[in-house]
């Protein structure tokens, strides 16, 4: 089955002056074939990178990736990056696999997830509430490399396409970056597209690959002059005139996005390409992009400025009930607004699920969205936030908008946040967890529950960024009035962190009383420790080794929680008493 780019895509046009790139996609293929022309031969998959900056034509060849792929009957999967999305940890993981899991029910996804269910159903978003065990990240990317490689070889050949990837998020990158070498061993074709100058750290290795992932970045120059005027005569006549055809190449700067869409904007004026056309011309292209853009868009009214709006704050597969509540505006003004913004070739009809709307080119949305003045913006991504949590779409969706909204001291906000930054953790996504409570911190919470929350924060941050750990502790141990319980908890997390960071010097002297015996519970844990260690926690095998503990307490053979807690009280003695 082929999964279509969740991008509209313009009516289908010849990719001009791209024969290298279509070459390489060729050739690149037929590689992942086992004959060709009767003659056997061993499949080889690997990475195809198509960089430029915006408006190069990027998207049109992942376009004509996916109908060459289609044509030969290979399984297509696609995911694209948003520029408004990159704060959803996996979100690109999520749109390229679910399509492939839909069919099935959770007992089928149980069977074909086998024992990695529980460590990368939250990341796949499988699960709408993840509960239990706090997965380590390491494992989750060894889920991921595990449930690609089984899709690639159930389904082969297979085409990854994955559009806009320096906006992906970074969890998905960082994964991806890890995976993709395998590739060349399986039958398996990664097509990427990006703009080099904008792409993360995380994804730095797709804009210089090894020699093991195939050709280098395919970067896509300007248009010719040559290839402008074709273009325009396509749609004002074979009688424009040279002199005409080359202003529009200047204007465009050879860009394909604005030297379509100029030709596009052209016909509909029913402009002959005449020298005398050239001051509509002029005009016509600043509109495309920029200010020009902006004042059209000012020029169909209030009600569907706002609603453009609305939509630039959606970011991706926009819901015109979602921006129609964002905006303050009844579904028929909604409907009016949608139309003219499809006649003006703003938004088109998305590829997403239901009745979505899509931009027509990046640029676009990027261009309303900062033309938003910056009270009217976060006010759009406040209403966004209460939006999307009506509509059931879940925390971490309307999370994402209150990164975007000053603090006020909002409980609800904290809330929000924190449950975002629960269900992060439970992903395998640590990093992701830690900004969102971060935020919540800034916001601030009721004073009652600041402890709470750095204890929170102290735990997400305990695999990626001990020495965190161990300030968010000490300041959380600060505040009055814990809970003995809460207290042994931190306490204890942070005679771990110390440890870790070889610190136990810093150790606390005196372990607080509290009303169980066993190791206090980590609120929000998960300590990522591999079966065989004695705390029992649940895990996966994997096929990397962590590194060895530091700084571990005496007689620990393996720095968990549990076993920290047996060494350190074998001798009847708190943890860190002398």
């Amino acid at each position: 089955m082929a999964h279509e780019l969740r991008q509209p895509t313009p009516e289908t046009r010849p990719l001009l002056e791209r024969r290298q790139e279509l070459r390489a996609l060729d050739a690149a293929l037929t590689g992942l074939r086992d004959t060709v022309d009767g003659v056997p031969q061993a499949p080889r998959g690997g990475l195809l990178a198509f960089t430029g900056p915006a408006g190069m034509g990027k998207t049109a060849l992942l376009t004509e990736a996916r109908a060459r792929a289609g044509a030969q009957g290979f399984t297509v999967l696609s995911g694209r990056g948003g520029e408004k999305v990159q704060e959803l940890a996996f979100h690109l993981v999520r749109q390229v696999v679910q399509p492939a899991l839909a069919s099935m029910d959770e007992k089928g996804l149980r069977t074909f997830l086998g024992g990695w269910y529980d460590i990368v159903a939250a990341a796949l978003g499988l699960v709408a509430t993840p509960s239990g065990h706090v997965p380590d990240p390491t494992g989750v990317r060894d889920g991921l490399d595990w449930v690609m490689t089984r899709l690639a070889v159930m389904k082969t050949p297979l085409v990854l396409l994955l559009d806009d990837l320096h906006w992906a998020d970074a969890e998905s990158l960082s994964w991806l970056a890890s995976f993709t070498p395998r590739a060349v061993d399986l039958s398996l074709l990664i097509v990427v597209a990006f703009r080099p100058d904008e792409l993360p750290l995380e994804a730095a290795a797709f804009n210089a690959p090894g020699a093991d992932l195939g050709n280098r970045p395919f970067t896509l120059a300007p248009l010719s002059a040559t290839a402008v005027a074709h273009i325009i005569r396509d749609e004002v006549g074979e009688e424009a005139e040279d002199e005409f055809c080359e202003e529009c190449w200047e204007v465009t700067g050879g860009s394909p996005f604005e030297a379509v869409e100029l030709s596009i904007r052209l016909g509909e004026r029913n402009l002959r390409g005449t020298s005398e056309d050239l001051p509509a011309m002029r005009d016509l292209a600043a509109a495309v992009k920029g200010p020009g853009l902006i004042e059209r868009l000012q020029g169909f009214g209030t009600t569907t400025v706002r609603f453009a709006y609305a939509a630039a704050v959606l970011g991706q597969a926009i819901s015109p009930e979602l921006a129609a509540r964002i905006a303050a505006i009844g579904s028929t003004a909604a409907a009016e607004a949608t139309e003219k913004l499809r006649a003006a070739r703003i938004l088109a009809d998305g590829e997403g699920p239901g009745e979505s709307l899509e931009f027509v080119h990046p640029l676009i949305a990027t261009t309303i969205y900062r033309s938003i003045g910056p009270s009217l913006r976060e006010g759009m991504h406040n209403s966004a936030a209460e939006a999307v949590r009506a509509a059931g779409l879940g925390n971490a969706a309307a999370a994402r908008h209150l990164l975007e909204v000053p603090c006020e001291g909002n409980t609800e906000a904290v809330a929000c946040l924190r449950e975002a930054a629960r269900e992060a953790l439970h992903s395998g996504a640590p990093e992701a967890a830690r900004r969102l409570l971060n935020r919540a911190l800034q916001e601030p919470p009721p004073p009652e529950e600041r402890a709470v929350l750095l204890h929170e924060l102290a735990c997400a941050t305990f695999l990626i960024k001990p020495t965190a750990t161990v300030a968010h502790l000490r300041e959380a141990l600060a505040e009055p009035d814990i809970d003995p319980e809460l207290r042994a908890s931190m306490v204890y997390r942070l005679t771990q962190a110390l440890a870790h960071t070889d610190r136990m010097a810093e150790r606390p002297r005196r372990w607080p009383p509290t009303r169980h015996s066993g190791p206090p519970p980590i609120l929000g844990s998960g300590c990522g420790c591999r079966p065989t260690t004695s705390c029992g926690a649940r895990s996966a095998p994997t096929r990397r080794t962590r590194p060895a503990a530091r700084g571990r307490l005496p007689g620990s053979p393996t720095g968990c929680p549990a076993a920290v807690w047996r060494s350190a009280t074998s001798s009847g003695r708190a943890p860190g008493t002398p």
